[in-house]
C-alpha cells in the first residue's frame, strides 16, 4: 500500500466552512430533508466533485453519486458516504462528516496518483433524519438500492404536511421511478459500505480515544403513544386515599423502570431506556388530581434480550402500580426494530487499517440509527466508524476536533484503498 496516501484535510475544512457559512440558521444548521438547506449543501458538494474530476450523478431519489472510476467497472464498487441533511438548529458535523471524509479521501487517491481497481463512489444520502422531517425510516438510503418501500412516498414531512413524493417531485427527482423500485445502485454492485459518523454520545471522549469502530447499529422496542387514565378530581378536596392520580402512577412507572435499568447496568448489559415524554394530559389543570398522563418510551440495545428485559419488567410494574393505585394503562401500539451488526470483514479491515496507521480506536455500538442499517438490510458488507465529537449532535455546540477527523478519514482512505485496489 502507498504510502503517501493522505486524505485532503484543507478541501474537507474547507467545505465545512461553506457547508456552515451557506446554511447557517442565526442559532445552529438547518438543512432540510429535501428542502432548500438540503439542496444548497448538495450543490456545494457536487461542485467540488466535478472540480476532482469525479463522475457526478443523482440518482431518481436525488441521492448524490461522486464516483472516481477504476480500472474495471464491471466490478462491484466500494461506497462511502452519509448525509447531508440535519435536524432544525443542529449542528455543522453530523451527517456532513461522512460525506467530506469520502472526498478528502478521493482527493487525496487523486493526488497521490492512485489508480483503483475498483469504482469508488462517495454518496450523500437524502433525508436520513427521519425523526426531524419524514417519520419513515432512511429514506434516501434504502431509495438508493432500491428498497424503499412505495407506501413510505406517502409519509407527510412533520413541517409542511406534504408528502416525500411531493417534496422530492419539488426538487426536480422521480418518485414514481423510485416507487418502481429502480435505482443507480443494486446490493450486488457494491462491494461494501463504509460511513463514518461523528459519535453522538460522550464515550469516546471520556475514554481520550479519537476513532470507534461500529460494532452494530441498536434494535429497539418503543411506544408512541402509551397512556395512563386514573380519574380527575379536585387537588384540596380529595384525600389520598380516594385518589387516581395518574400522573404520580407514571411517575413511579418511569422511576422504577429506571432502577432497572440501573440493574442490568450494573451486571454489564449495554441498553438505553429513555421515557421521551412524560406529560399530563391537555385538561389537567391547578386544581385538578390528573385524571389522564401520556408517555413514550424507546428502548433500545444491540442485544434483544436486553431490551426484552426491560420490557418484562415494564408488563410486570403495570399489573402492580394499576392494581395499587387504581389506574389503568393503555400501553398502544409497539414498534419494533431488530438490531443491525456491522459485517466483520469492514470491522477487520477498519482495525487493521487503524493499527497500521497508528490510530488509537476501540471497538463501540451505535447508539442512534444510520444508513448503515439500510445497505446491511439489503445484503451489502456495512461498516461505521465514529470520530470523537464533543457536546453530543443534534444540537449547535457540536465539536468534532480537526485531528480527530484526521485520523478517522486516514483510516477510512485506507481501508478505501485496501478494498478498491
Amino acid at each position: 500500500m502507498r504510502s503517501n496516501l493522505i486524505p485532503d484535510l484543507d478541501l474537507a475544512e474547507h467545505l465545512f466552512d461553506v457547508l456552515r457559512l451557506r446554511t447557517f440558521d442565526g442559532v445552529g444548521i438547518t438543512r432540510e430533508a429535501y428542502g432548500p438547506g438540503e439542496r444548497i449543501a448538495h450543490a456545494i458538494v457536487a461542485a467540488e466533485a466535478e472540480a476532482l474530476g469525479l463522475d457526478v450523478e443523482p440518482d431518481f431519489a436525488g441521492n448524490l453519486l461522486m464516483t472516481m472510476p477504476g480500472t474495471d467497472s464491471s466490478l462491484p464498487r466500494v461506497v462511502i458516504g452519509s448525509h447531508l441533511d440535519s435536524v432544525p438548529q443542529g449542528g455543522n458535523f453530523d451527517g456532513a462528516a461522512g460525506v467530506l471524509a469520502g472526498l478528502a479521501a478521493v482527493s487525496g487517491m487523486r493526488r497521490a496518483g492512485f489508480r483503483a481497481t475498483h469504482d469508488i463512489t462517495v454518496i450523500a444520502i437524502r433525508a436520513e433524519e427521519g425523526g426531524a422531517w419524514f417519520p419513515t425510516g432512511f429514506p434516501g438510503s434504502r431509495a438508493a438500492l432500491g428498497t424503499l418501500p412505495p407506501a413510505a412516498l406517502d409519509t407527510k414531512r412533520l413541517d409542511s404536511g406534504r408528502t416525500l413524493a411531493d417534496h422530492m417531485a419539488e426538487e426536480g427527482f422521480s418518485p414514481d421511478a423510485v416507487r418502481a423500485g429502480k435505482s443507480l445502485l443494486s446490493p450486488s454492485g457494491v462491494a461494501a459500505y463504509l460511513e463514518l459518523h461523528i459519535e453522538q454520545g460522550p464515550v469516546l471522549d471520556t475514554e481520550q480515544i479519537p476513532v470507534g469502530i461500529v460494532t452494530g447499529i441498536p434494535g429497539s422496542r418503543r411506544l408512541r403513544a402509551a397512556r395512563v387514565l386514573g380519574e380527575y378530581n379536585h387537588s384540596g378536596a380529595t384525600p389520598r386515599r380516594f385518589r387516581r392520580d395518574a400522573a404520580i402512577a407514571l411517575a413511579e412507572l418511569a422511576s422504577r423502570l429506571d432502577d432497572c435499568w440501573a440493574e442490568l447496568d450494573a451486571a454489564g448489559r449495554s441498553l438505553v431506556c429513555t421515557f421521551c415524554v412524560l406529560a399530563t394530559a391537555p385538561e389537567a389543570g391547578f386544581t385538578k388530581i390528573p385524571g389522564e398522563a401520556r408517555f413514550q418510551l424507546d428502548v433500545r440495545s444491540v442485544t434483544p434480550a436486553d431490551v426484552d428485559a426491560v420490557y418484562d419488567r415494564l408488563h410486570a410494574l403495570v399489573r402492580e402500580i394499576e392494581a395499587r393505585r387504581g389506574v389503568r394503562f393503555e400501553l398502544g401500539d409497539e414498534a419494533v426494530a431488530a438490531p443491525t451488526p456491522m459485517h466483520a470483514d469492514v470491522r477487520a479491515g477498519l482495525a487493521r487499517a487503524a493499527a497500521t496507521l497508528g490510530v488509537p480506536f476501540m471497538e463501540m455500538p451505535s447508539g442512534g440509527g444510520h444508513d448503515a442499517v439500510a445497505f446491511a438490510q439489503a445484503g451489502v458488507p456495512a461498516g461505521m466508524l465514529f470520530v470523537r465529537n464533543q457536546n453530543g449532535s443534534h444540537n449547535p455546540h457540536e465539536a468534532m476536533r480537526p485531528e480527530d477527523f484526521a485520523a478517522a478519514t486516514s483510516v477510512l482512505m485506507r481501508w478505501a484503498a485496501e478494498m478498491a485496489k
